[in-house]
């Protein structure tokens, strides 16, 4: 990167502007081109560390994939993000969430049912079914697991709970590596932990993928199948190899709290979106970018809509533009030229295969009673906010192939495996309306991408009333209470309808890529892209394609956060003592030199 060079040109122009109004001031520090969770992640991070912000938003309102709509009035629903998988990190902390309203709900407990008759009842202490963490062993031989067999997962999940919070920083609240440095898989610090915590360490490990190793533990499939659809609904694949620690990382994030913001996911949004304009960041909605113009090979500012609500149609950035937008459509938006052809390509070639997310929110007048547990859902008892049904690995493994061989929506209800439900207004009563009664079904099934479904991008869509029935059928099977009268109202958010409503959600999901070691750490979103840099001076990813990708987890800017104090000195000269790397942060300098994160972790 050559940004140096630009630093005092930067520094002559930092007060254009200023005095204009609002609609008219046209150069800033940094522009941010979206505002999904990370353009409003970056733009709170730069405008609190004291720089010019300026972030353009092309739809009517900011938030990307966490959003809230309320199609029946009081009725919260969540299109598309439902959790905030960020709580461990530092960015609640550092940008101070809480001063500007962001506040969290915790589950009330979970619930997996087999349709053999076992089940799993975890509350939000972590008591399985009454049975405390302690005594797990009598808990897992109570479900058909071996005691046995199960002593060294047990062993492992014990000497786990001290280190949670410092095993997923280290594998999403940092920065991913320069392939080209050629670290040892075995030296990177997520290794080095997970190493320490497993109680006999197998270098097989490193190559393994969760499916593998949980299932040499003789776990209860309860407790399989619910970690295997954790893992491959929110992100790394259960049956990709290599991809054991990440796999096992995204159920930490969650845990047994899963929490979620207040109001709905669209909180983490506006609270982002105040932190930004309380440090004189602006926001501008209604504002489609439809060019970062590129002079010379560097990015110095954008060009909106000629549509757009802002009366100077050019917005020059000083030090750099940082893209929140999908990795895909950045061919589509830097001046013709800008990138080579072989660059091109690579983007152009990036997988979407893995599966979507059919999203589907049920307003019931009656909740679920469970013969398996009549005791829930009853006055005075536990209300879970989590139902798992057909919790079994075998009918997951069905619903994987149809997804991942056959390329088609699941048709057998067999096949209907790992069903999760989150009743919304459990943990969160503003999500539903005070005293009517009713409640939001959350519900989330994977399908094929709609450029991977084999009959095609609306096929789902074509298929929506017998997905809807199959999936109240398996709900039937388990709670006989749910007719078909007790659903008010369904609301479906399909693979494509995403990719409509939202143009970041290429392939019909936030992540919008396949989560495998080809497009993990330095490999993604391509090795040339994955620490946040283009070969453009000046222009910048933060989206959930950038690595760690996918959720809401505030990692990406905080990541990137660690590259712009490295190639711009008035970030690194002007460091507020609110921030703090990451400690196993390399810079380009020291990779470059040879140096490991075993020199710097300890």
């Amino acid at each position: 990167m050559t940004t140096t060079r630009n630093a005092a040109r930067a520094s002559a122009a930092r007060a254009a502007g200023t005095g204009e109004r609002l609609e008219k001031k046209s150069r800033y520090d940094f522009v941010v081109v979206g505002g999904g969770p990370n353009g409003l992640g970056i733009a709170a991070y730069l405008s609190k560390w004291g720089f010019s912000v300026c972030m353009l938003e092309a739809r009517p309102e900011i938030g990307g994939g966490a959003e809230n709509t309320e199609p029946e009035p009081g009725f919260s629903i969540d299109p598309h993000a439902s959790f905030f998988y960020g709580s461990m990190g530092p960015g609640p902390e550092q940008l101070e969430l809480g001063k500007y309203g962001f506040r969290l709900s915790n589950s009330t407990g979970s619930a997996s049912f087999t349709s053999d008759g076992r089940k799993t009842i975890i509350d939000n202490t972590g008591m399985f079914e009454g049975v405390a963490f302690e005594d797990l062993p009598k808990f897992v031989e109570s479900l058909g697991g071996s005691s046995d067999g199960s002593k060294f997962f047990i062993e492992f999940m014990v000497n786990l709970q001290a280190r949670v919070q410092e095993l997923v920083r280290s594998i999403y609240w940092t920065p991913a590596y320069d392939h080209k440095w050629r670290i040892p898989k075995d030296e990177l610090p997520e290794s080095r932990i997970f190493k320490d915590i497993v109680p006999i360490w197998d270098d097989a490990y490193l190559d393994m993928s969760l499916y593998e190793f949980l299932n040499s533990f003789d776990l209860p499939d309860p407790m399989m199948c619910g970690a295997l659809i954790n893992a491959w609904g929110n992100g790394p694949h259960p049956y990709y190899k290599g991809m054991l620690i990440p796999a096992f990382g995204v159920g930490l994030l969650l845990g047994t709290t899963l929490p979620s913001p207040v109001g709905g996911m669209h909180a983490l949004a506006h609270a982002l979106a105040r932190c930004t304009l309380a440090h004189g960041g602006k926001i501008f909605v209604n504002s489609p970018v439809s060019e970062i113009i590129v002079e010379d090979g560097r990015a110095v500012g954008v060009r909106v809509d000629d549509e757009s609500v802002l009366e100077e149609k050019t917005i020059w950035a000083n030090m750099a533009v940082i893209a929140d937008t999908h990795v895909k459509q950045l061919p589509k938006l830097v001046s013709p030229g800008a990138l080579t052809p072989d660059l091109t390509a690579k983007i152009n070639d990036v997988s979407l295969k893995g599966g979507s997310l059919w999203v589907m929110n049920m307003l019931v007048n009656e909740l679920p009673q469970f013969t398996q547990a009549p005791h829930l859902n009853q006055p005075g008892n536990m209300e879970p906010t989590v139902y798992v049904l057909n919790a079994e690995t075998d009918k997951l493994l069905e619903l994987m192939r149809d997804v991942q061989t056959f390329r088609t929506h699941p048709t057998e209800l067999d096949h209907y495996g790992g069903l999760w439900f989150i009743v919304q207004g459990t943990h969160d009563r503003t999500r539903v309306r005070p005293g009517d009664g009713r409640h939001i079904i959350y519900h989330n099934l994977q399908v094929p991408a709609p450029e991977e479904h084999r009959d095609g991008p609306e096929a789902v869509n074509r298929a929506r009333d017998e997905i809807v029935d199959n999936i109240k059928t398996v709900i039937r099977q388990y709670a006989p209470n749910m007719t078909d009268d007790k659903y008010d109202k369904i609301w479906v958010n399909t693979p494509y309808d995403s990719s409509m409503r939202n143009m970041a959600f290429v392939g019909g999901q936030w992540m919008g890529m396949r989560e495998s070691e080809q497009e993990w750490g330095g490999n993604k979103p391509v090795p040339e892209l994955a620490r946040y840099r283009t070969p453009i001076d000046g222009l910048y990813l933060c989206h959930q394609t950038s690595h760690p990708g996918g959720l809401c987890l505030i990692a990406v800017p905080y990541n990137l956060m660690h590259i712009l104090h490295e190639d711009y000195p008035e970030v690194a000269q002007s460091t507020p003592d609110w921030w703090y790397p990451s400690p196993y942060h390399i810079s380009d300098a020291d990779g470059r030199r040879g140096k490991s994160p075993g020199e710097f972790f300890a």
